[in-house]
């Protein structure tokens, strides 16, 4: 049975054929939608809309969904402050994540402008900052972007579509965990093209739902969320980005740095006895804070060029 809520149902946004087939049914069982399920660091894994796959292009998607105007909605009114007690291991991401930036923007521009969309707290837009980038970010969360501007940074509350950028202005647009959130992906890459220089480059990290683990784990893959709308794989991902003025530079498997306490958090919704037991344990010895390089192979990060 369809939950009532889901009113919307939608194309596939990749190729806008209606043929799909159900991947994964519905495990919502009338579980009203809250602002608070939007958050980044929500454990409610499993729990998610029907899940299809496009038979035409093999784009994975929620649909039916939630209206696109509610999800936004609840976005915009999000609060996580259990992200900014993360920020230590955001932080190593991020500084890893901007090297190679800089390598593919070295020969190509005298400026160095980034924007990173669905920036949150602004991590890594101050991290940018500090190396010397004219760094900016935009925000739907109206608590998240308040925060990253209390720390000096320069964050716009709102979409990417609102901010009214100026066209032609970046070297760089970074999506960190952000596009799989989106209602439409595709005109947002569009958004993307229109203020990246040509020649600039745009970097996506996502979940990849044609990853081994993600197909051994099958329904039990922990990013089946109800948060999630978009699962790409290198594969779809790079045809959208194709059909939408960019060239595919490369692609590669990369995880994040997780502190050890919150790590274990995570496997509270699976195991309760045995998140106790290892929280325990790193409460003893004083382990909980120690950051640690996570990748199963099922996120990656692609960069692509405007052409």
């Amino acid at each position: 049975m369809i939950d009532v809520e889901l009113s919307e149902d939608i194309p596939c946004n990749l190729c806008g054929s209606r043929n799909a087939t159900l991947l994964y049914p519905s495990t919502l069982n009338g579980i009203p939608l809250q602002s608070s399920d939007f958050r980044c660091t929500s454990s409610a894994y499993g729990i998610h809309p029907p899940i299809v796959r496009c038979n035409v292009c093999g784009l994975v998607y929620a649909n039916p969904r939630w209206d696109s105007a509610r999800v936004n909605e609840n976005y915009s009114v999000v609060e996580d402050p259990t992200y900014v007690e993360e920020r230590e291991g955001r932080v190593l991401t991020f500084e890893r994540n901007l090297a190679p930036l800089e390598e593919l923007v070295a020969h190509h521009s005298s400026t160095r402008r980034l924007l990173d969309v669905g920036c949150h707290i602004g991590v890594m837009v101050e991290i940018a900052q500090t190396r010397g980038w004219e760094a900016w970010g935009v925000e739907p969360s109206v608590w998240a972007a308040e925060h990253a501007r209390a720390r000096g940074l320069h964050v716009i509350t709102g979409t990417l579509n609102q901010a009214q950028l100026p066209e032609n202005y970046f070297d760089v647009v970074t999506m960190w965990d952000v596009i799989e959130h989106l209602t439409d992906p595709a005109s947002e890459i569009r958004h993307v093209h229109r203020v990246l220089k040509p020649g600039g480059v745009f970097a996506i990290h996502t979940i990849d739902i044609e990853s081994l683990f993600a197909r051994l784990l099958g329904k039990r893959w922990p990013w089946l969320m109800e948060m999630h709308l978009y699962y790409f794989s290198p594969r779809t991902l790079s045809k959208m980005l194709t059909r939408n003025g960019f060239q595919i530079i490369r692609f590669h498997t990369q995880g994040r740095y997780l502190r050890l306490g919150y790590l274990v958090s995570r496997l509270e919704p699976y195991n309760h006895t045995l998140a106790r037991f290892l929280t325990k344990i790193l409460t003893t010895f004083k382990w909980s804070h120690i950051a640690v390089s996570v990748n199963f192979g099922d996120l990656f990060t692609l960069y692509a060029r405007k052409t």
